[in-house]
């Protein structure tokens, strides 16, 4: 199906840039943003816009001598399917953050903003629902891809919000206890980015030294333990040592839940992908 030339999948992609672009130029006008959520989003308005420009004119003009210089011709369908969803996760999350932090009756420019990102996201997923169907099978679109994906993704927002809920807070009211969950969410963020790439390509098979299921199985229990020691911990220390302050009250306490939330959300996530690991070693025995 083509329009002016185009294919549906290459109109997708030039809404994705206009939506996309339209988003982050508004708030952009006024100023640096001071807000972590706000900067949140406007990463998530500025990858999205990446993402769209850089797959459409690798597909339309560089599409077979880049794919072959990559040696990704038979995962491009994967690769690109895999950032789409992703895309569509991360606006999703910028669309309602961005509609409840700063969206307001009088704010006509934060209103067309958070419409702007609603409709990148909602063209994002129809992008997605199409190259899924032209890639059911692959790494990066898959249920495990996906966990991968979602992971990385729920620890980038554990980090603003845990940026958020520090910022201009006492050392006292810092403990130990928090700082360890902290570091947990360091220590985990990494490998899963890095995991998500090596599956890409599979002639890269040759270059790895041990197998990567059980690689992954290994990383997987440790990120567990990790993550089991924050949710218990985070909110002992956090709720415990939580300063009541009349003008910042609301705003850390909300960031408090998020984050009790949130690593929660991500512990279920390393407990599903730990789970499909073990699966996949048994299938291939």
């Amino acid at each position: 199906m083509t329009l002016c030339g185009l294919s549906l999948s290459q109109c997708f992609r030039i809404l994705e840039m206009v939506f996309c672009a339209l988003a982050l130029i508004i708030p952009m006008f006024r100023g640096s943003m001071s807000s972590p959520y706000g900067i949140w989003c406007e990463f998530v308005w500025v990858f999205g816009l990446i993402v769209a420009v850089v797959i459409f004119f690798i597909e339309k003009y560089l599409v077979e001598t880049v794919i072959e210089l990559l040696v990704l011709k038979h995962t491009w369908n994967d690769l690109t399917c895999g950032l789409t969803l992703l895309s569509s996760l991360m606006l999703l999350s910028a669309s309602l953050i961005y509609s409840t932090v700063f969206v307001c009756a009088t704010c006509i420019a934060d209103m067309i903003c958070a419409i702007a990102s609603i409709l990148a996201c909602v063209v994002y997923v129809l992008d997605a629902v199409m190259l899924k169907l032209k890639c059911p099978e692959g790494y990066l679109s898959s249920v495990r891809g996906i966990l991968r994906f979602s992971q990385a993704f729920v620890a980038c927002l554990l980090f603003t919000a845990v940026y958020n809920y520090f910022k201009g807070v006492e050392n006292r009211f810092r403990p130990g206890g928090l700082i360890w969950c902290i570091l947990v969410y360091v220590v985990c963020f990494p490998p899963t980015v890095v995991v998500i790439p090596s599956h890409l390509q599979k002639c890269v098979d040759l270059l790895r030294c041990c197998n990567l299921n059980k690689l992954e199985l290994v990383l997987d229990i440790v990120a567990v333990a990790l993550y089991v020691s924050a949710a218990i911990i985070w909110p002992v220390f956090g709720y415990k040592n939580y300063k009541r302050d009349s003008e910042t009250h609301d705003y850390r306490f909300h960031d408090l839940n998020i984050i009790t939330i949130m690593t929660y959300v991500n512990l279920g996530l390393y407990i599903a992908d730990l789970v499909l690991t073990l699966i996949a070693l048994c299938k291939n025995r």
